[in-house]
């Protein structure tokens, strides 16, 4: 098989009806490594490029998604800690687009239910949505 790790995929596969911030960028804990003294963890760094992670909180767009599906977090794995696009008035969320955005299935047994499969979104940015070039639908 060709595929080999994350699945790379568009911001519109992932996220047809937009994505929206609803939280703080945070440092992605690194739970293997040994504690620090105070109870403080080491932040895990990516495997492959052993740049730092980071976690946002986001709430996808599309309506009819239900659960778990409707709230995710994306890591992004950055030198720095990204930062969300601004707000935009009349919005309770900010709107983003991830940069590099990636998919990686896993087999999920939590809680000791049914394993099911669950996907870890992963990217390389953040930014304000680009302006769609697409004509507004007739009214």
């Amino acid at each position: 098989m060709a595929i080999k790790g994350p699945i790379p995929m568009s911001m519109e596969g992932v996220f047809p009806s937009g994505a929206f911030v609803v939280g703080e960028v945070e440092a992605v804990s690194d739970f293997d490594a040994p504690q620090r003294p105070g109870g403080v963890r080491a932040q895990k760094l990516d495997k492959v490029s052993g740049l730092p992670m980071w976690a946002v909180p986001v709430i996808d767009g599309d309506e009819t998604a239900r659960g778990a599906a409707k709230s995710v977090k994306v890591n992004i794995v950055a030198r720095v800690q990204p930062v969300p696009p601004p707000s935009l008035p009349g919005l309770p969320f900010r709107p983003v687009e991830f940069e590099g955005l990636t998919v990686t299935p896993y087999v999920s047994d939590s809680n000791g239910s049914r394993p099911r499969v669950a996907y870890s979104l992963r990217a390389t940015g953040m930014n304000a949505p680009a302006k769609s070039s697409k004509a507004a639908p007739a009214a």
